[in-house]
Order: structure tokens, then sequence, then C-alpha cells
């Protein structure tokens, strides 16, 4: 039997779990202000007069400020200098001023009015009355074509170069909190695995990660959460009518949870049993390409270059080449932080040089149509001398977390 799987219950598991949250550091205030400023050196460079970030991740990143995107126009306009003002229906002035940590003046409108015109004056009255303005990637649609429509004299551009430009680097205290929810993870997994048995069905393993999850400290649970067994495990995100567990099943758990907003994401892979020749094979093929992936990670090379060193060792195992199963059918990592999936990209057409402080998943999943799936997901960040993981890859296929590793 694989190590450190079966052989105990939910209840048991979820007493043994305790809070990992005590000591995380939070974001400060100064913080917030060096990100705006950073972006306001970024707009210099690329001639932008304003950057409009939306209620979601970006507007967080820079203000602070928890607000979730709706059908209600809710942002901030960052110019190229002086402060930040913020937009938002008149209704909910007093409330987006309890979520800021970084104040600024709110613009509010009534139902009735239009946000886009409160948002062409609110530049105007900034001393923008033409040029570049930067709208957040992120930004739905039917908010660029109002503002595009009732300010046709201003130039709409992509964001990217503000938002990617500030956020693919993290900060010491992003790659902590980082770490933190990563390793709440890990020993969720490690709880989860000891809890199944023949007959458990993913819902109930769901369930279980999601309580456990809360039990370590993520309020909110899990962030999402993938079950697979046998077959189904050769679906990268899952099928309709999962399957209950059965004697020497492939098992594919891929879940995490957010610490102040941070993302954990950890895949792992084992047998329920003994595992086949085959499954040993393969379930290696996976660690040496994920093994290639991290040794390909260096500072200055390309992002994609990384995505073919995988890709390329997968293919020396007489599997794919691209993206062909057996084999690798997406690419090998992304950029993680406040967003699950964020910029850059582990794909070769993505070839932004690493840098100090990106963090990426790593996992070149191996897709065997009608037998099973390997997916092995660490994460790693980029240092001045190379990639460190956040968590150690998984040991091997009889001990995949390490327990009787020297």
């Amino acid at each position: 039997m694989t190590i450190g799987v079966g052989g105990s219950t939910a209840k048991i598991e979820l007493e043994k779990l305790v809070n990992m949250t005590s000591n995380v550091n939070t974001i400060t205030a100064d913080e917030f202000k060096q990100r705006i400023a950073k972006a306001q050196a970024i707009m210099v460079e690329n001639n932008i007069a304003a950057t409009y970030v939306n209620a979601g991740t970006n507007l967080f990143y820079f203000t602070g400020t928890r607000w979730y995107a709706s059908e209600r126009m809710v942002g901030a306009i960052i110019p190229q200098q002086g402060d930040i003002k913020y937009i938002t229906p008149f209704f909910e002035v007093n409330t987006l001023n309890q979520y800021m940590s970084v104040k600024g003046e709110i613009k509010g409108w009534q139902e009735h009015e239009s946000p886009y015109l409160l948002f062409r004056q609110t530049l105007s009255d900034m001393g923008i009355n033409a040029g570049r303005i930067a709208i957040d990637e992120s930004t739905a649609f039917f908010i660029v074509d109002g503002i595009k429509t009732a300010a046709p004299d201003l130039t709409l551009i992509d964001a990217k170069c503000v938002t990617a430009g500030c956020r693919a680097a993290k900060s010491d205290t992003e790659i902590a909190l980082l770490q933190q929810a990563k390793n709440m993870t890990l020993e969720v997994h490690k709880a989860a695995a000891r809890i199944l048995r023949v007959g458990i069905t993913t819902q109930e393993v769901t369930t279980f990660i999601d309580q456990a999850h809360r039990k370590v400290g993520a309020t909110a649970g899990s962030y999402f959460c993938i079950v697979l067994f046998g077959e189904d495990s050769s679906y990268p995100h899952g099928v309709k009518s999962p399957k209950r567990l059965e004697k020497n099943d492939m098992v594919l758990i891929d879940t995490g949870c957010q610490v102040e907003g941070y993302n954990s994401d950890i895949t792992r892979t084992y047998v329920f049993g003994e595992p086949s020749q085959r499954q040993r094979e393969m379930w290696m093929v996976e660690k040496l390409a994920q093994k290639a992936a991290f040794d390909a990670a260096n500072i200055g090379v390309p992002c994609g270059d990384v995505d073919v060193a995988a890709r390329n060792y997968i293919a020396s195992q007489n599997m794919g080449p691209d993206y062909e199963t057996p084999g690798c059918p997406h690419r090998t990592g992304h950029g993680i932080g406040l967003d699950i999936h964020e910029w850059p990209y582990l794909i070769r057409s993505d070839r932004t040089p690493l840098a100090k402080g990106m963090c990426f998943s790593n996992e070149p999943m191996l897709v065997l149509p009608n037998e099973f799936g390997v997916r092995l997901e660490d994460h790693f960040y980029m240092t001045e001398t190379g990639a460190k993981w956040f968590t150690e890859p998984s040991y091997s296929i009889d001990d995949p977390f390490g327990y009787q590793a020297s």
C-alpha cells in the first residue's frame, strides 16, 4: 500500500489539524503606496496619462480595497502624477471608504447617471483631457465601451504593461504569504490522502478538503478542488460524473486556498494500493519532466524555455510531441499571486525573461487517454541565484509525501 495513503478517517484527521496563520504578516499601507509609485513610473516610461483599475485583484493590489466586479462600475484612477481617485455608485461611497487602505477622493454616481461621463469628468478635474488612458485588462467590455463612447477624445490602451509590470515580481511579503498558503495546502493534501478508502466519493474528499483548509486557517475554505480517480484522472480538469475510488486506482487531487488573497495551488498524484509497472513508469516521466522545467528556470531565461525543457523531456520518452497525447496537452505552468493564474506564463510563446520575485506553478501533466493522468504540481519563485521551490516535489510513487525520505 502506498505510504501515507488510507487507514484513517475524516474525523481523526480534522482533529489533528491546527491553525497555521498565527504569524501571517499583511501587506502594509507603505507597500501599497510603493506599488502606486511603481505604476506611475511605468506610466511615465510608456506615455500613459492615467490607469484605471477595476474592482477585483488589480484594485486590491494597488489600493488594498477589496471589492468584486459586478454590473456597476467600481474602480480607481491612478494618474501619472498625483493622488488616486475612486469611482463608485453613490450609495456605496460610505462602504467603499471603509475598505480602502490607500485613501482617495471618492466620486459617486447616482443610479440614473452615467459612470462613464463621471469618469471623463474626473479625469478632466485631474487635468487630463487627452492622451493615453490604460484600462485594467480584466475590466468588462461594457465598461470599456461606455468609457470609449463618453470620452472619444481619449486613447484607451491595455494596462497590462502597468498591472503585470508591477505584479509579476513579488515582494518578500507576498512571497511569504504565498509560502504560507502552500504550506497549509500541503498539510491538507497529506490529511486527504489518509482518509481514502475503497468506495469513497470525490464529493466526500472535496468536502473534507474544504473543512481541512478551514481548520488550518483558510477562512474561506478551499479556493477550488479537483478530485479524480482512475481513468477520470486523464481529464485535466475533471469529468461530469466522477467515479468512486477502487483499489489500485490512480488518485489525482488538485486544490488550493488563499491567505490574505494570495493563492496556493498544489496537485498530488499517487496510487491507492499497489502501483502497476505502467503507473510507475509514467509517474517517473512526470516527475522528471517537472525537474527538467525547474532546472531550466534561471534568471534572464525566457519563460517559454522552461516549457520547452519539460516538453523536450517528454518527447524524449516517446510521448507527445508538442501537445499531443499521450503527453502534456497544456502549458507547463502559470504565474500565481492574487490571481491563481496570472502573468507571465510558462508556455513556449511567452518570451518574458525570468526575473527575481516571479512565482510559477510547475505542472507539465501527462495525459494517457483511456488510462490515467499524472499531474505533479508544485510552485517555485525566482531568486537572484535561480529558482527555489515553495514546496518540495512529491518524493516517489510509493512514498508521495516523503515520510520515509532520508
